[in-house]
């Protein structure tokens, strides 16, 4: 199910790294939240247990560390050094099961845990669907769906990239929606946020940072500073690589507050990961134009439950007005027939150095995407003066 130690999302290798630098002794709490309340069989924890511990024999290639030096030509030898001896402990994950319901939690120094959360993710739905023997559309109805989605994104003239690797059927699925992109979508497709895949068929691994990153900050240096920090340090490890922000930890307009003249001009542009992208679209280029910046010359990356005809709405909306692209994530690798896991991780308490630990929240522009403790919630909201 996980073959590789790259068999992670970008965004994962590229936080370590700056974890690593910046936050070495920090220890964090990861909780698995079960959204859409699945019922999980009998004997699924110790099947999962199996399957966490098979992580531990990970290690990273020779050929794979080459292939980041190559692509990721923002990492630096010493993380790739370090990636060389890092291996899953098992022993930071706890699984229990009563019943139907699953618990997963993950603890330890960030810098290691970081890597759990989208592996842990793709065995649960990967070992769902096998434990419940729910059949996935055959090979080649799979490829043609792939192929059928390709073409569309290639008339619309759009850029699309796989961010799928945490909610997929299986790897097998997931595998052939990447070869079926990088053969029929010749001028849509620019990547996959799954390192693995970008390795093994030589394609650009995209993604930036998560919500954990800004969480975290929120944590150690509180609310009104924590996006504003957040932006800072990754400037501070990147030097301008990896230029795309993510908007909404605590809502888009707390973000813009700290989003100023600096860093509207020094990052790409930012990523839409949940509210109604229209609003999101016309908020961002009225902020870069309020700083007397071309909102053409920046990039909008949408990811937020993407499907054909939802790129296709936002894309014609946006015409002429910025660069645009889309991270679209299950509807690619679980679309197959069966209904796709409505399950997350997320951080939810961090210990950074000199600290006790603190509760971690993420508000987000969906009110029905807030997580975290409720009193925290309530606490940010009044801190930041959202409704």
């Amino acid at each position: 199910m996980i073959v590789s130690m790259l068999d992670n999302d970008l965004y994962k290798f590229t936080m370590q790294n700056a974890v690593v630098k910046l936050f070495p002794r920090s220890k964090v709490r990861y909780l698995f939240i079960n959204r859409g309340k699945t019922e999980f069989p009998d004997g699924f924890a110790e099947e999962l247990r199996k399957k966490v511990y098979e992580l531990s024999n990970l290690n990273l290639k020779e050929e794979e560390k080459q292939f980041l030096k190559d692509k990721c030509y923002y990492l630096d030898p010493t993380y790739l050094d370090f990636l060389c001896g890092y291996r899953f402990d098992p022993s930071e994950v706890g699984i229990v099961q009563t019943g139907s319901n699953l618990q997963v939690s993950v603890e330890g120094y960030w810098y290691r845990t970081i890597l759990w959360e989208v592996p842990l993710m793709a065995l649960i739905s990967e070992l769902y669907f096998k434990m419940t023997k729910q059949k996935s559309a055959d090979e080649l109805t799979v490829v043609d769906e792939a192929r059928k989605k390709a073409v569309f994104f290639n008339n619309l003239d759009v850029k699309i990239a796989d961010f799928g690797t945490r909610r997929r059927y299986s790897s097998d699925v997931h595998e052939l929606v990447v070869k079926a992109f990088k053969n029929y979508g010749k001028r849509c497709f620019t990547g996959t946020s799954n390192v693995y895949f970008a390795y093994k068929y030589d394609l650009t691994p995209i993604g930036t940072h998560a919500h954990e990153w800004f969480m975290f900050h929120a944590a150690k240096y509180g609310f009104k500073i924590a996006n504003e920090l957040a932006l800072e340090n990754w400037v501070r490890v990147y030097r301008g690589d990896l230029g795309i922000a993510l908007s909404d930890t605590f809502t888009s307009d707390v973000f813009y507050e700290a989003f100023d003249t600096k860093f509207a001009k020094l990052f790409d542009g930012v990523r839409q990961d949940s509210g109604d992208p229209i609003v999101f679209a016309d908020k961002t280029i009225a902020h870069y134009k309020k700083l007397r910046i071309d909102p053409t010359s920046k990039s909008i990356i949408f990811s937020d439950g993407l499907n054909p005809a939802a790129v296709e709405k936002i894309a014609d909306y946006m015409r002429g007005k910025a660069k645009i692209s889309f991270g679209i994530g299950t509807n690619l690798t679980n679309d197959v027939g069966v209904k796709p896991l409505n399950i997350v991780i997320k951080l939810v308490e961090a210990k950074p150095e000199n600290h006790d630990w603190e509760h971690t929240v993420k508000l987000s522009d969906t009110m029905g995407k807030y997580t975290g403790d409720l009193g925290q919630i309530e606490l940010c909201k009044r801190i930041l003066n959202i409704e």
